[in-house]
């Protein structure tokens, strides 16, 4: 163990003096999984909790690299650092479409006070819903005090994703309709800011009432952060700077209310029981194997037991 406990302090020294690579070697550590990664969150965890995440979501071809871009760019000229995740769950190598999309981030890539990372499930025992919030851990841990989060499309994985973020802004264009009817159960639920990207097309004000109404008919409280509606045009820029004061506020008020302490605290108490779930998932693909396991299941498919049964008899093995 202590073999591996140097090289992954002294990437995390090198990360929080500015190193680059370093940061992108504990990423990779995080991505992949294992004892390193266990390593990594044990050194990361004392020293997070000071960064902000910002969840970006939304149908694919809302623009939301694009948005993330000239979200970086208003960042950067208020002397903002950043740090991005561009989180893939269909490939453990981002191609094709999906890095073509990016492709518009990468006006930041060589500016120190950026760094962008696009991350797939690769090996990760539990997949991106853990190491996510492990990979912005070692962001925050480093320093970076804005994380932005950026996920491919709606799926359940993407909007838990976004869902875990700080401030989750979901990102729709003009005329989504019955898309949006489609999609509220999910993305409705988790959104704190929305912006209407492509706000130089028409429809704006069509899709702007269709929030507002489902707005109208959840379950809002009295004291409770409504959440605005932006319109923006990110290809240039024009709204990002509302954008941003919209989420400047939301940050303000749920700091002030406790919000934000609760929403952290429910997302570490989720953590620890989503690691021991995965925990006992890898130790029963362990113990179902060999002579036991396999006369238990001669007995069920020969209905001299039946699964309940075996399944306990199973499990009484467990620790013996």
């Amino acid at each position: 163990m202590t073999r591996r406990t140097a090289p992954v302090a002294e990437l995390l020294d090198g990360a929080r003096a500015g190193d680059r690579a370093s940061l992108a070697r504990l990423l990779s550590l995080v991505e992949r999984g294992a004892d390193e990664a266990r390593e990594v969150s044990r050194l990361t965890y004392p020293l997070s909790g000071g960064g902000y995440t910002v969840g970006l979501t939304g149908a694919p071809g809302a623009g939301k690299s694009t948005l993330t871009s000239a979200t970086i760019g208003h960042l950067r000229a208020q002397g903002e650092e950043v740090a991005v995740l561009a989180i893939d769950p269909s490939s453990p190598f981002t191609g094709g479409a999906i890095l073509g999309d990016r492709v518009r981030m990468q006006d930041h890539a060589t500016d120190p006070g950026v760094f962008i990372r696009s991350m797939a499930t690769r090996g990760h025992l539990g997949g991106l819903s853990l190491a996510t919030p492990e990979a912005v851990r070692v962001l925050d841990a480093v320093g970076r005090r804005w994380i932005l989060v950026e996920t491919v499309g709606v799926g359940q994985v993407e909007v838990e994703i976004a869902g875990k973020a700080d401030t989750t802004v979901v990102v729709l264009n003009p005329g989504w309709g019955d898309s949006v009817q489609a999609n509220k159960a999910g993305l409705m639920e988790i959104a704190d800011v929305f912006v209407i990207n492509k706000a130089d097309r028409k429809g704006v004000e069509e899709t702007r009432r269709d929030i507002e109404q489902m707005l109208e008919l959840s379950d809002l409280g009295h004291d409770a952060w409504r959440p605005p509606i932006i319109a923006v045009v990110a290809t240039e820029r024009r709204g990002v700077d509302q954008l941003w004061e919209a989420v400047v506020a939301h940050r303000e008020f749920i700091t002030a209310s406790g919000e934000l302490r609760r929403r952290r605290e429910f997302r570490l108490r989720e953590e620890l029981r989503e690691i021991v779930a995965r925990r006992l998932e890898q130790r029963a693909r362990q113990i179902t194997t060999g002579e036991r396991w396999d006369a238990l299941q001669d007995g069920v498919l020969a209905r001299t037991i039946d699964p309940w049964s075996a399944a306990d008899e199973m499990l009484g093995t467990v620790g013996a």
